[in-house]
């Protein structure tokens, strides 16, 4: 892989993480006046307005949605009542907030199941949105969940559609049905998926390349057989205001429950999530954000606003956590956290754990006050591996006990590892920044990112 193409890699792994990154700066600058103003005018208001038009304009948000939109945020900021405790430039910030979860649906994300099993759900969508990917990662969140997924391949019209989603149900190692048109293989489908005891299953439609009468004379067919619980939406995050488009043609012909947001890691620039809800009234329900089968979340639209905003995203930093560590590991952390130690053991965990997260920086970004601070700084973590090189290059006794590394075990812990004694001593340096915010959290304290991991990072960052 070439640099630019392994920087481009990063990229995508990052606006995987943030989806709405630059809406989100722009979002954050336009806020960032009247955010400590003890006093407002209407002068200080509109100008923030007219930021936030452009920075919404610019995401490629529908046109009426961006004008109502500033057009409430402004009314309520303009009639502010006091609110004990905040300032009427947070109120601000709370109200855009407020108004952004609404713009992106305020009811829940999850799915409806049957009160009789199976739950039917139906994907319906353009061809190359990504039904088929995104009904196998479906299948493998509903799997997660606890549940008993099927597939069944009634996308006739495309070739490799079938082969796909059998090649995916292999890999998944879940069943796939099909037949010799789309009602037929829906209804063998349903009844042997029944047969075999499973309580769901997810139907991929065929797509065209545009909305035309024949895709809605099948889709109907298909869901008159199917009698599905959810109808979804699946769409194309990068085609923009083209999906909202494709969402408004859908909602006058077939009506769907919620809507699949697809290929979020790409340049999507977030439109079309800010769009579909106010345009259509139904909501995004789940979000693709990558290409491995186990980046499918649902779509939460509070914690959305609250990251567009800078206020980071607790809870799902803390559902991250919870899938990615192990309990017995979790029990341990606690208990070294509490006790304000942090040895090199925990290090490695605590880096693996990362790890299965996501990106380091979408993770740090999740937690509030420490957005601002990662602002143009590139965390490289094509480099990070060398981390778990060094740490494993020391005996266990030096793991437990960090403060025995002397310069000739410093020596011997890089050539082992093939990196140099500075990086073993940054390395070390590091894990002592870390063991002063783990006291920090056990005196109640929210830690912020140590000053001299910032410098290094930006040192390492002008090197590139």
């Amino acid at each position: 892989m070439s640099r630019d193409e392994c920087r481009g890699e990063k990229a995508r792994k990052y606006t995987v993480a943030l989806v709405f990154d630059a809406l989100a700066d722009r979002l954050q600058n336009a806020l960032g006046e009247v955010r400590g103003r003890g006093k407002l005018d209407e002068e200080s208001v509109s100008k923030a307005m007219r930021e936030i038009r452009l920075a919404l304009l610019e995401a490629d948000v529908n046109f009426r949605v961006v004008k109502d939109f500033v057009a409430r945020v402004k009314s309520r900021s303009l009639g502010l009542e006091m609110t004990k405790g905040l300032t009427p430039g947070q109120q601000v910030v709370k109200i855009v907030h407020d108004e952004l979860t609404d713009l992106m649906g305020t009811g829940g994300s999850k799915i409806a199941f049957a009160g009789k099993p199976p739950t039917v759900i139906l994907l319906a969508g353009l061809q190359g949105a990504g039904k088929t990917t995104a009904a196998a990662k479906l299948a493998l969140l509903l799997r997660k969940e606890g549940h008993t997924p099927a597939l069944v391949a009634a996308d006739l019209q495309r070739p490799a559609a079938v082969d796909q989603l059998q090649q995916l149900g292999r890999q998944l190692q879940i069943p796939v049905f099909t037949g010799s048109d789309p009602v037929q293989a829906v209804t063998d489908g349903i009844e042997q998926s029944k047969q075999q005891g499973r309580d769901v299953v997810i139907l991929d439609t065929a797509g065209r390349l545009h909305v035309d009468e024949p895709l809605m004379e099948e889709l109907a067919a298909v869901r008159e057989a199917a009698k599905p619980t959810n109808v979804l939406l699946v769409l194309d995050a990068m085609t923009g205001q083209e999906a909202v488009s494709v969402a408004e043609s859908f909602h006058e012909r077939i009506a769907f429950d919620g809507v699949i947001l697809t290929k979020l890691d790409g340049d999507a620039r977030g439109g079309a999530a800010l769009s579909v809800r106010a345009v259509t009234g139904k909501p995004v329900k789940l979000a693709s954000l990558g290409e491995k089968l186990d980046q499918f979340e649902y779509f939460h639209p509070d914690r959305m606003a609250s990251r567009i905003l800078g206020m980071g995203d607790v809870l799902t930093l803390i559902e991250k956590a919870e899938a990615a560590v192990e309990e017995d590991d979790q029990v341990r952390l606690e208990q070294q956290m509490l006790a304000g130690e942090f040895t090199f053991d925990d290090f490695l965990s605590s880096y693996r754990m990362l790890r299965k997260m996501g990106s380091l920086k979408g993770v740090l970004s999740m937690i509030p006050g420490l957005g601002k601070q990662l602002q143009g700084i590139d965390i490289d973590e094509s480099q990070m591996g060398r981390t778990e090189a060094i740490v494993l290059s020391m005996t266990p006794k030096e793991r437990r006990m960090p403060h025995l590394i002397d310069g000739s075990r410093r020596k011997r812990i890089a050539a082992g590892s093939g990196t140099t004694i500075q990086q073993v001593n940054q390395l070390i340096s590091a894990r002592k920044q870390m063991q002063k915010m783990m006291k920090q959290m056990k005196k109640g304290k929210m830690p912020g990112i140590p000053q001299e991991l910032l410098q290094q990072a930006q040192q390492q960052q002008g090197r590139r």
